[in-house]
């Protein structure tokens, strides 16, 4: 058990939830509908994640994020509106930009942002390629592993994951993660899916898992607790997205190598 008091490790339970239900019910509408709903949730979260990091890289330089967040959501749109291979390169734009104005480390902005501008990209292209059922997997197994890590961290305790970078995750959280995403995987295969999804399913845990790892990176070394204030109980989008930009990340390569085995949903 931890030392933390029981009330302390719960304080933040309810807002989580409402928040959390607001965003599935959100979300689940917009992974459901796909098309122009879907591509507009995508540049809209794209384009506060990259506000929110442009502010926490470089405080209190509000018109220069609210710029890049512009920015970003356009790249990104134009982009998912030509729908051509060569245009791809226009997503390295808002990192590059931002990245040659003075901020805390810009070499870890410019790949973070990269990593957030490819994740609006990836999510739309894998709704139309790949269908509904590769993003349902993909929500369902971040959204499993982080509330199977949240109940598992706060009631288990136990040693830390990586404290040095974030100090509230355990072990008892991240293996709770990879053995709820393998739920996931498995309930996938029973529905029609391949049996490598009960492997895969860990892995893509691990991966958000990692995008979570990276986001406390950039908080500790700039010394804020949330990305932004945004999110009732999560804190900002970055803080509720980060995982599922190393889980959408992953997939990505993934589909380069073998097809996702989920033809049978």
């Amino acid at each position: 058990m931890t030392g933390e008091p029981a009330p302390a490790r719960w304080n933040d339970l309810p807002a989580r939830v409402a928040s959390g239900v607001a965003m599935l019910a959100v979300g689940a509408l917009a992974i459901w509908w796909g098309g122009l709903v879907f591509a507009a949730l995508a540049v809209l979260v794209t384009a506060l994640m990259i506000w929110e990091l442009s502010l926490m890289t470089a405080p209190g330089r509000r018109d220069e994020a609210l710029g890049l967040a512009l920015l970003a959501g356009g790249v990104l749109a134009v982009v998912l509106w030509l729908h051509m291979p060569f245009v791809l390169a226009l997503l390295a734009l808002p990192p590059v930009l931002g990245a040659l104005r003075p901020r805390r480390d810009p070499a870890i902005f410019r790949l973070y942002a990269l990593a957030v501008m490819l994740t609006g990209y990836g999510l739309v292209a894998l709704r139309e390629g790949q269908g509904l059922a590769a993003i349902a997997w993909i929500v369902a197994v971040v959204v499993i592993s982080d509330v199977a890590g949240y109940f598992a961290g706060r009631m288990l305790g136990g040693p830390k994951f990586w404290p040095a970078v974030s100090p509230k995750k355990t072990w008892s959280g991240t293996v709770a993660g990879w053995v709820g995403a393998a739920f996931v995987g498995l309930c996938f295969a029973l529905a029609g899916g391949g049996w490598a999804l009960v492997w895969l399913s860990p892995l893509l845990a691990f991966a958000g898992q990692m995008g979570d790892i990276a986001e406390s990176v950039i908080k500790r070394r700039t010394g804020v607790k949330d990305s932004s204030t945004l999110i009732p109980g999560h804190g900002g989008v970055l803080d509720r997205f980060d995982a599922l930009l190393g889980a959408v990340l992953l997939v990505l390569l993934v589909v380069q190598i073998m097809p996702l085995p989920l033809a049978g949903i």
